[in-house]
């Protein structure tokens, strides 16, 4: 009997397949953050250091968190934001190598991942669709056309918390950046950084009076469509919506 797509992968992407990856060819690593028009919108976040959030302690985080798929219709502030976005993807050194130093971990220090947000309700933001340049700590302006956050929703297969959220967070994987030092297993790894990265925002989230659910429930082609990506290269991973606790 033939094995399953699933069975047949994570047979292929054992150690003892894999090849002699870009990195051990000595080939050139890829960016460490794709490159962006540098006349497009650019908007600055407050600085970490100066935002104050709410002690918290950590095993009172772990044990009251849980999806959250119902909101309060309340805007984040753009430090709330901020926040948020340095605690899931902050840089907090680039190294020699060169790589990121961030706040979550990544298999190699590699952190594939770009994130794209929906923007719904944050104070002094148009809504529509943003780039996070973490090693810069700014957003970009994507697309702000008035649809985009149905777009969005529809594509992720209609799931009305996404359009009722303040913020959708889409998280992104430049995969070459993970297969340069790992090859075909570096696939697996990206899934294991989402839940790294995901699991941050859930906790962060509890100390600004927010809920957050994780989605994997959505049209890959649609939601890689409306974020310009190739769906090969780059693609849509994991997505979480945020918003304020009712």
């Amino acid at each position: 009997m033939a094995k399953s797509i699933g069975k047949e992968f994570m047979e292929k992407t054992k150690y003892q397949y894999l090849e002699e990856s870009d990195q051990q060819k000595g080939l050139p690593q890829p960016p460490l953050e794709l490159e962006y028009d540098k006349d497009g919108k650019l908007i600055d976040l407050p600085k970490v250091e100066d935002i104050e959030v709410k002690p918290l302690d950590l095993r009172e985080a772990i044990e009251a968190r849980k999806s959250l798929r119902k909101y309060a219709d309340k805007a984040l502030t753009l430090e709330e934001l901020s926040y948020l976005l340095w605690c899931t993807q902050g840089v907090k050194k680039i190294t020699s190598r060169p790589s990121t130093l961030r706040n979550v971990p990544s298999a190699g220090a590699r952190h594939s991942f770009e994130s794209y947000l929906l923007i719904n309700k944050v104070e002094g933001i148009k809504p529509g669709l943003y780039r996070y340049l973490a090693i810069d700590h700014k957003l970009l302006e994507v697309n702000t056309e008035p649809a985009i956050a149905l777009k969005v929703t529809k594509a992720c297969l209609d799931q009305v918390f996404v359009n009722n959220s303040a913020v959708t967070f889409i998280w992104a994987s430049v995969i070459y950046r993970m297969k340069y030092r790992y090859g075909e297993r570096g696939y697996r790894y990206i899934h294991l950084d989402a839940g790294h990265v995901c699991q941050n925002l859930y906790l962060a989230a509890q100390s600004i009076d927010c809920g957050v659910c994780a989605i994997a429930a959505f049209d890959d082609d649609e939601i890689n469509n409306l974020l310009g990506l190739d769906g090969e290269e780059q693609f849509v991973v994991y997505i979480g919506t945020v918003g304020k606790r009712i």
